[in-house]
């Protein structure tokens, strides 16, 4: 299964070729002015950007992609359970879990969530399986405390597939992630931070 993810994650990465999110929000920037400055139409730019619904809402420290898609003849979504089999109770799982850890969260940081568990499921220090990983004991909360059992929301479903397509590298590396603001646990802290996104730090 590992070796299967693997091959489906770097067949992914050449066919969209596109290093994602290589621009940082600043103060004073607007959709319009960073496609200017890249070269690139308004459209292109939202195009290489769907997980930004609202093109009039961005904010600072947000990562933009700047660098044109070489899928322009491809569709963006892609049936996750056909292509990387997945059946569709590990994806119901895994958008549950995603809606019960990062609720309030940007569906940016929504992605990286499903991309942690995914990281996981593709290294050989975790499970093989999405349903293994999320239920290793102690892993994760809402796995103790029963959210994990509530429906998944439309956004977690959209962070799910984003994650098992196109926006697959958001967190490369990535296989913890935590709100250090409530973290009863500090261990984390000492592992090297591959992004922040919303109030969640994302560790190797």
């Amino acid at each position: 299964m590992k070796k299967l993810f693997t091959l489906l994650t770097l067949t992914a990465t050449l066919l969209f070729a596109s290093p994602a999110f290589a621009y940082e929000v600043k103060p004073g920037d607007t959709m319009s002015k960073i496609a200017r400055e890249h070269q690139l139409t308004l459209q292109e730019l939202a195009d290489v950007n769907p997980q930004i619904s609202n093109l009039n809402l961005i904010y600072i420290g947000q990562n933009i992609n700047t660098i044109k898609s070489t899928m322009t003849n491809v569709s963006k979504v892609v049936e996750p359970t056909k292509n990387i089999s997945f059946s569709d109770s590990e994806i119901d799982l895994l958008a549950r879990l995603v809606r019960a850890e990062a609720q309030t969260e940007p569906l940016e940081g929504k992605i990286a969530v499903a991309c942690v568990v995914l990281n996981r499921v593709e290294s050989p220090q975790f499970p093989d399986t999405i349903k293994e990983v999320i239920y290793a004991p102690g892993q994760f909360q809402p796995v103790k405390n029963g959210e994990i059992n509530k429906p998944a929301d439309e956004e977690s479903i959209q962070a799910v597939k984003a994650a098992l397509t196109d926006q697959r590298q958001l967190a490369p590396g990535a296989l913890f992630f935590y709100n250090p603001a409530i973290a009863t646990s500090r261990w984390l802290d000492t592992r090297a931070t591959t992004l922040v996104i919303g109030q969640h730090v994302f560790k190797k």
